[in-house]
């Protein structure tokens, strides 16, 4: 017997347009702030499906259709979730998850899919969030401590390179 083959999908929703907004809070937790408790697996599904038939039309509604799509877990706290999907067609479901620009509710805040780990196994898929889920933790703390005016520099770090460095040679 030939063993069904699937992906798992670890998603991170961020939140790019919150930047800068809340000055006592670190950016890093600005922009991984919890999700709202209106979504839930369901409604994800549909908006996920929704995105797929828009791009793809009916062959992307119908290879998402079916048991082929399933949220394996779902975090409000850390905005993170891992969905289940056939080996074949993982890719039109990343391609989905990165057009998708807002929250699939009423009013959904825009935010950003992204996808930060593919796994032949929900272990780990679940290894990963945990680790990116502390990461995160020390991230805050560290950034608490040294906050800069730019944003951008908060959470991608502070260039070493000087400014005559970056000039382009001609």
């Amino acid at each position: 017997m030939v063993r069904i083959k699937e992906r798992y999908l670890l998603v991170k929703i961020l939140y790019p347009n919150e930047l800068g907004s809340r000055p006592d809070l670190p950016d890093v937790v600005v922009i991984n702030q919890p999700t709202t408790d209106q979504l839930n697996p369901a409604a994800l599904l549909r908006g996920i499906r929704a995105e797929a038939a828009n791009l793809f039309g009916d062959f992307g509604s119908g290879a998402l259709e079916g048991g082929n799509l399933s949220v394996k877990y779902f975090s409000h706290a850390t905005s993170t979730f891992i969905l289940r999907v056939s080996r074949s067609s993982y890719r039109l479901l990343w391609a989905a998850l990165t057009f998708m620009t807002s929250i699939p509710v009423k009013n959904g805040k825009p935010c950003v899919f992204r996808v930060v780990h593919v796994s032949g196994t929900m272990r780990k898929a679940e290894e990963e969030a945990i680790r990116r889920a502390r990461n995160l933790i020390f991230a805050a703390q560290n950034d608490q401590k040294e906050k800069t005016d730019d944003p951008l520099s908060n959470i991608f770090g502070k260039s070493d390179r000087s400014q005559r460095e970056m000039t382009p040679v001609i």
